[in-house]
């Protein structure tokens, strides 16, 4: 279950009889819709996963569902929203290209992107979900929930920090998350098995290698 709590941030009001949208990140084409209610809450029943939050238009929030999400806007024709493309954060990228560089091209919605032989983006801001599904699809790789809130989480990570998670910080976050059984190194590995999340999970989220890999 799954409650959508909207307020207006300067009166910190609930924002009444509007429609909330939720976008879940493994059937980003099925959208679903909910209005809030006197309190300013839209209930949806599902069970945890990751998505995004779009309200008056805008996505609001893109991440863990469940329980609740509190969500705060300015009015209600406050635009801003959740960036879904380009480099952590929504700042430029730029490109890892080096002389000589091995490169291959991935079909992305139509679109072609330049990677490197493993499949890193050459340039950072060409990152996008639909980049994620095609590079998972050539590595053979079926997504699930766990999947995208894996990939979630490593992007924002880097917003927040400026640099990636190892592998200590991913099995501490998702045992907070997920419990232990789901949360071992293992566990994790068979999730990502080339090379586990800090490898393909980086990948897969357009970060880069960390150091050490192969």
């Amino acid at each position: 279950m799954l409650e959508v709590h909207v307020s207006m941030r300067i009166r910190n009001q609930p924002l009444k009889r509007t429609p909330v949208t939720l976008y879940l990140d493994h059937e980003p084409d099925a959208p679903q819709v909910a209005n809030t209610d006197r309190e300013g809450i839209a209930v949806f029943d599902i069970p945890p996963a990751s998505g995004k939050i779009s309200v008056m238009g805008a996505v609001r929030y893109h991440g863990h569902l469940d329980g609740r999400v509190e969500i705060s806007i300015w009015s209600p024709t406050d635009g801003d929203s959740v960036q879904t493309r380009g480099a952590p954060g929504g700042t430029k990228g730029g490109s890892t290209a080096y002389p000589n560089m091995k490169t291959r091209t991935l079909e992305v919605d139509g679109q072609e992107v330049v990677t490197d032989s493993e499949g890193y983006l050459v340039n950072l801001d060409d990152w996008s979900e639909g980049f994620v599904r095609a590079e998972a699809a050539h590595e053979g790789l079926e997504l699930t929930p766990e999947h995208w809130e894996i990939i979630r989480y490593l992007r924002d990570f880097y917003e927040q920090h400026h640099l990636q998670a190892n592998v200590r910080e991913i099995i501490k976050e998702f045992r907070k998350r997920w419990g232990k059984d789901r949360s071992s190194n293992r566990y994790l590995h068979d999730l990502f098995p080339r090379g586990g999340p800090q490898k393909q999970g980086n990948r897969l989220a357009g970060l880069l290698r960390v150091k050490g890999e192969h």
